[in-house]
């Protein structure tokens, strides 16, 4: 098992946003996160990429079958976990290139690998950006300074074609973009998917599973998973809206 977190709890200036949220992903799955604001969708990603100011009070969140929760973020990153922001921030003065350098040959350091050469790098790095459909100007540019919201979704993907992790997040990746950008963000998403990776797709709405169909569709509600099922959950939850889960969760 890739990912396994059991009865996990977490809270934000000691209040409770999860209260046991049990979840399994396996290598070769795609799973999709969905329910209402307010949930707990974001506060499960960051809790898995280890975020401060999110304080697991209860519960495990293994990776691999390593303990994750004593991790620092970076070290969880190392790890393989890769998570998309909702809201990517803008690293003026630092080129996305030697972002990208910087971050590939810390990861290849913690594993014991001898870093990229320079060529070794450029190629790596014209192969991912063709696959995902990012001009040479935007890889050139700051990380993510002045991009519009779909630029900086689509370096989001680029970083994680980059990076290869075992275990995608993708935290409300489809948030503003067009028909256009959705696609080729999609289009991405799919291209890199290995039987050796799993990804975690947290979103509001079933559009985006158009386009990256899931293995498994999770209910998130009131701080727990409470209905799980394949992706015609989705569409079934896109016909009744989330008030038919409530009255479920009530039932």
């Amino acid at each position: 098992m890739l990912l396994n977190i059991k009865d996990l709890h977490v809270s934000i200036n000691g209040k409770e946003i999860l209260n046991g949220v049990n979840l399994e992903v396996n290598k070769g799955e795609v799973h999709a996160i969905m329910g209402p604001n307010g949930t707990g969708k974001s506060t499960l990603a960051a809790a898995i990429a280890g975020k401060e100011a999110y304080e697991v009070t209860q519960g495990s969140i293994s990776f691999n079958g390593k303990d994750i929760l004593d991790m620092q973020p970076e070290v969880r990153a190392q790890e393989g976990i890769f998570l998309g922001f909702q809201y990517p921030v803008e690293i003026p003065g630092v080129s996305i290139t030697n972002f990208m350098r910087t971050a590939l040959n810390e990861i290849k350091k913690y594993h014991g690998q001898e870093p990229l050469t320079a060529a070794a790098f450029l190629k790596k790095m014209n192969e991912k950006q063709k696959l995902v459909e990012i001009t040479s100007k935007l890889k050139n540019r700051s990380v993510n300074e002045g991009f519009s919201g779909g630029e900086k979704k689509k370096n989001e993907i680029f970083q994680m074609a980059m990076l290869e992790p075992q275990l995608a997040i993708l935290d409300e990746t489809d948030s503003g973009l067009d028909i256009d950008a959705l696609k080729i963000v999609a289009n991405g998403v799919n291209k890199l998917k290995t039987p050796d990776n799993a990804t975690v797709v947290i979103t509001h709405y079933q559009r985006l599973l158009d386009f990256i169909v899931p293995d498994f569709v999770h209910i998130l509600y009131d701080g727990k998973i409470v209905m799980t099922g394949g992706k015609e959950l989705a569409l079934e939850l896109e016909e009744k809206g989330y008030e038919w889960i409530k009255q479920r969760v009530k039932a």
